[in-house]
């Protein structure tokens, strides 16, 4: 069974910086993509950023281009998210997830119907 675990979430002023982990386990992530979603109170999950196995396809939400980054270390099976300059509207829930295998079809590979699964989620709240 596939499990994914976030850490790192928390509250910062406009401006911080956080450093999101995830780590995977359950089976083997070759040739999955894995990647970060989020879902602000009120709106829908939307797509932050993913990485493919290789680290040679990353993607990345407009909103978040130049301020976010995203790692993978396919030796521990850990996905990052580096956030710099994080803004209020960055406050929301994030949640790692992983592609499933049976392969994906949208940007990025996070949308609803390419996951296999995705974590409980981080709190990252972003203070004016």
């Amino acid at each position: 069974q596939v499990q994914l675990v976030e850490s790192g979430g928390g509250l910062v002023h406009t401006g911080g910086s956080l450093r999101l982990s995830c780590a995977a386990s359950g089976r083997s992530f070759d040739s999955s993509t894995l990647g970060w979603l989020r879902q602000a109170p009120g709106k829908e999950r939307e797509f932050v950023a993913s990485i493919t196995w290789s680290g040679r396809s990353i993607y990345y939400a407009d909103s978040v281009k130049g301020r976010f980054a995203i790692s993978r270390d396919n030796v521990k099976n850990t996905v990052d998210l580096q956030m710099n300059s994080l803004k209020p509207e960055d406050t929301a829930v994030y949640y790692c997830a992983v592609e499933s295998p049976t392969g994906c079809s949208t940007y990025g590979c996070m949308g609803p119907t390419d996951l296999e699964t995705w974590g409980q989620g981080t709190q990252v709240t972003v203070s004016p």
